[in-house]
Parts: structure tokens; C-alpha cells; sequence
């Protein structure tokens, strides 16, 4: 059986550029929840730094302590501070969903200039895997590896530390996360681009 482009009313025939393209197969189901779990790991430390900067006890560092890094004590510059850092690092982590939704193959409508058109896939996993490679470095390597190695002037362990790396354990979740939904969506995309 031949397969024949579409006729128009007209008799004209579709041009080559407006035929439907192939759409990519479903993510996986353990694609979609390491994508969900990727998006939320940043939300524990930021509820944390707000809650320190807003005076409420953290165990590991006092309010006081915190705002003196800041010109005049200012705990509004410290709450900016807080909220702009929660802001990039949500924002980066929700990007993840992206992977395993439409709008991770085709740019929502209401973005300037862009809006409509395919979602490059090379580009989305080359940005995808430098993010996670960064993230990853970022949590595993600098923030985690310096707790674990650096000088413990406090035996034992307490109520706030406990808090604290209760706060930012899930980010050491978003690196590798991250690193698996970007290889489910490269697959994905990567057979959608064999049949056409």
C-alpha cells in the first residue's frame, strides 16, 4: 500500500513544511517521577533560608549571624537575597518537567517570538546534561563533600543540623535526576527523529 500526500478541496496537495510531524512516544512512568522529584528538591532548602531569614531557629546558624553579611544588618536585603536564590534554583529545577512534557517539544504559544515552534532537541539535552552536571558538582562535590571532610568543631550531632541537612539533602537528588529524565527524553526524541 502507497501512501499518497493529502489532496486539498482545492485538488492543490499539502505542502511538504505543513504536514504533521511525528510526535514523540510518552515518557516512561519512572521518567515522569524522577522529573516531578527533580522539581520539587529545591524547595525544603528554600523554605529553610526563608525561615532563617525571617528569625525563625534554625539550629545551624542564628538570624544575626546571617544578616551581618549584608551592608547595615538589612534583613530586607537578606530576604531579597533569600527569595532571588530560591527563585534561579526553582525555576532551573521545575525546567525539568519540561523533559517530560509537551512543552518540552514544542515552545508554548504564549512565549514571544518562539512560541509555537519545535523545541530544538540537541540543544534542550545539551542544556539539560551541563545542568545536571552542574547541579551534581555543585550539591555532591562543594556543599556536601565540604561538610563531610571539613573539621566538625561540634562532636556529635545536633537538633539543627539535623534540620539543616534534612533542608538540603533533596538537592543531591537533582543532579542525578535530572542526568536520568534528560538520557528517557534524548531516547524519546531521538526515535522520533529516526522516522521521519
Amino acid at each position: 500500500m502507497t501512501t499518497r500526500d493529502p489532496v486539498l478541496p482545492s485538488g492543490s496537495r499539502v505542502p511538504p513544511r505543513a504536514r504533521p510531524l511525528p510526535t514523540a512516544p510518552p515518557p516512561p512512568r519512572w521518567a515522569v517521577r524522577a522529573a516531578h522529584v527533580a522539581a520539587w528538591s529545591t524547595v525544603p532548602s528554600g523554605v529553610w533560608r526563608i525561615a532563617l531569614v525571617l528569625g525563625v531557629p534554625v539550629g545551624v546558624m542564628e538570624r544575626g549571624e546571617f544578616l551581618s553579611a549584608f551592608p547595615d544588618d538589612s534583613a530586607l536585603l537578606a530576604l531579597a537575597y533569600v527569595l532571588l536564590i530560591g527563585a534561579v534554583a526553582e525555576t532551573a529545577s521545575y525546567l525539568t518537567l519540561g523533559l517530560v512534557r509537551p512543552w518540552g517539544e514544542v515552545m508554548p504559544r504564549w512565549i514571544p517570538f518562539v512560541g509555537g515552534r519545535p523545541v530544538r532537541p540537541g540543544l534542550a539535552v545539551l542544556a539539560a546534561s551541563l545542568g545536571a552536571a552542574t547541579v551534581t558538582f555543585l550539591w555532591w562535590v562543594l556543599f556536601f563533600g565540604e561538610l563531610l571532610i571539613g573539621p566538625d568543631p561540634y562532636p556529635g550531632l545536633s537538633v539543627g543540623e539535623v534540620v539543616f541537612v534534612a533542608a538540603y539533602a533533596p538537592l543531591l537528588l537533582w543532579g542525578p535526576l535530572l542526568a536520568a529524565v534528560t538520557w528517557s527524553y534524548h531516547r524519546r526524541l531521538s526515535a522520533v527523529r529516526a522516522t521521519r
